[in-house]
């Protein structure tokens, strides 16, 4: 059986998610641990001309909800980007996730061959069919931002590795 373009998306999006949530449990305690408030970290980035961490986050959140709403053929639901804590950003990501899980999986599994149309920012709009969208639109961004937001923290010192960004997955250890 191939590969659908829900299974494809929401699982994708769910364990990333998830696993972004984890690491910025590490980074509270990392904070804690070393005796500073966890609020600088929202605001560390790899470069001047980069987003910093939170922006990151929303950004990762946004590419999973309004990409699979859009293959889901209905409006995406509208987040403020209002988080100034590493509590909020949890409470964005379980959000998220819980919204993933409410999109029609066979909507999404039908869009593979439909326009998908789009903003670009800029004013500009871009089109491209389903699976394309998600395979070389929604899924490459949404693993910049992912890693991005990973790589900040690391930077920072964060204790995580490469399991914590991989998450929770199903692995038969032979």
């Amino acid at each position: 059986m191939p590969l659908s373009m829900s299974q494809a998306s929401i699982p994708v999006f769910e364990v990333g998610l998830n696993a972004l949530s984890a690491v910025l449990d590490k980074a509270e305690a990392y904070a804690a641990t070393k005796k500073f408030d966890p609020v600088v970290l929202l605001q560390m980035r790899l470069a001047p001309d980069m987003f910093n961490l939170t922006r990151q986050v929303q950004v990762a959140t946004d590419q999973a909800r309004r990409g699979s709403a859009r293959l889901a053929g209905v409006e995406p639901a509208v987040f403020e980007d209002t988080e100034t804590t590493l509590a909020q950003l949890k409470a964005r990501l379980a959000k998220t996730v819980a919204y993933l899980k409410t999109l029609d999986a066979k909507a999404i599994d039908a869009s593979a061959d439909r326009d998908i149309v789009f903003p670009l920012g800029g004013g500009k709009t871009g089109q491209m069919k389903g699976a394309d969208y998600l395979n070389h639109f929604v899924l490459p961004n949404y693993y910049f931002h992912l890693t991005t937001a990973y790589d900040i923290l690391r930077h920072c010192g964060v204790d995580i590795g490469k399991r914590d960004f991989i998450g929770a997955i199903a692995v038969k250890i032979l």
